[in-house]
């Protein structure tokens, strides 16, 4: 009975040893069936549950239930309930731990929560445009209207360099906040993008094109390997091009200087795989459950909108973006893009199951 559910279920005894766990425990956990995890403790199943930090709050007939998120054999998040068998105080006493995956309902949530703050976001952008985007105009036009008054006016040369110099700097923090603005913008305003078919290893192409020279000097080796029989595929270049020089700015800054980027595409009849691999500094597991967290950041001039309009691209095009990234060994984007339209198909009628007097008849024969 235990072997065929699809919760994992797990005995203990009252030293938190695992006398007992079922197939589906194996597989929530990455138990190979040939390894034995009977006789060890809890903690080396489960990475990091230690059975003496609850272990004092199991009472009989007291049921304790906790949340947790793993990340081997792959990122979840589960829900246990562990509850005693007879006697907890007694020397023999056994527990019982079922272990349900709550990824589904979790990442729902998650969603949920990302679309309230985004609606809070877009209510706030409408006043960060208004209230900023006027006065950067304004400046904008007093600073050129300065530059052109110091071009008519007879000064001393070195007063005329140092005087440029200050308006090329207000200018590009001008520049730079109004950069600021856009990215907020493009963030959060949903935004509907124009298909129409291109090849994507094309716009991989021109994306790190745009940012070699950066990686030149940063001295990080760019390695592109590209599936050429990828087709063409119905996408909004522009947006694409933003989602995949996000990504290879952000590789390039977490390997500082040297290092190698890789990027690949790849195929199949479903989807279309570009996995973005640097050896950078990697992300902690806190940092990773918050890469899309608006404003979320780990590095020091960083906005926190990148991952975020990533996404947003991406999930636009109906696809989806994983990460997956390990302190001090590196990460690994990868965006997963569908082949076809799979939002919706219509089902062909078959006349063997739908007698034909019941099929409607709306005056017309019926066409596939």
């Amino acid at each position: 009975m235990f072997e065929a559910l699809q919760e994992g279920v797990i005995i203990l005894n009252s030293e938190g040893k695992i006398t007992y766990l079922n197939s589906a425990a194996r597989r929530i956990f990455g138990v190979p069936e040939g390894a034995s995890a009977i006789g060890k403790p809890l903690e080396k199943t489960v990475l990091g549950l230690r059975w003496d930090s609850f272990a004092n709050s199991l009472q009989p007939g007291r049921v304790l239930s906790r949340d947790l998120e793993i990340f081997y054999p792959e990122n979840r998040f589960l829900n246990f309930y562990l509850s005693p068998v007879g006697d907890a105080e007694d020397s023999d006493g056994a527990f019982v731990m079922l272990i349900r995956d709550i990824t589904h309902s979790r990442r729902a949530t998650e969603k949920k929560i990302e679309s309230e703050r985004l609606n809070a976001l877009t209510l706030l952008a409408a006043g960060v445009a208004h209230e900023l985007g006027n006065p950067l105009n304004s400046l904008t036009i007093h600073l050129q209207l300065i530059r052109r008054k110091l071009g008519k006016t007879q000064i001393d040369e070195q007063l005329s360099k140092e005087l440029t110099t200050m308006l090329e700097v207000a200018e590009n923090e001008i520049s730079r906040l109004d950069s600021i603005i856009k990215q907020f913008l493009g963030a959060i305003r949903p935004s509907q993008p124009e298909l129409a078919a291109a090849r994507i290893n094309d716009i991989i192409q021109e994306s790190a094109r745009v940012l070699t020279p950066e990686l030149e000097n940063r001295k990080i080796a760019l390695v592109l390997e590209l599936d050429p029989l990828i087709p063409e595929m119905p996408l909004d270049t522009d947006q694409m091009k933003q989602a995949f020089f996000n990504l290879i700015r952000n590789a390039s800054q977490a390997m500082g200087a040297e290092g190698t980027l890789t990027i690949r595409s790849e195929s199949d009849n479903q989807e279309t795989r570009i996995s973005f691999i640097d050896r950078g500094s990697g992300m902690s597991p806190e940092d990773l459950g918050a890469a899309f967290e608006p404003y979320h950041t780990t590095k020091g001039a960083g906005t926190g909108l990148g991952l975020l309009i990533v996404r947003r691209i991406i999930r636009e095009h109906g696809g989806e973006i994983e990460i997956e990234s390990e302190k001090g060994i590196g990460t690994e984007v990868t965006i997963h893009l569908p082949r076809v339209d799979k939002r919706m198909r219509f089902l062909e009628t078959s006349s063997e199951t739908i007698p034909a007097e019941t099929k409607p008849n709306h005056g017309r024969e019926a066409t596939t």
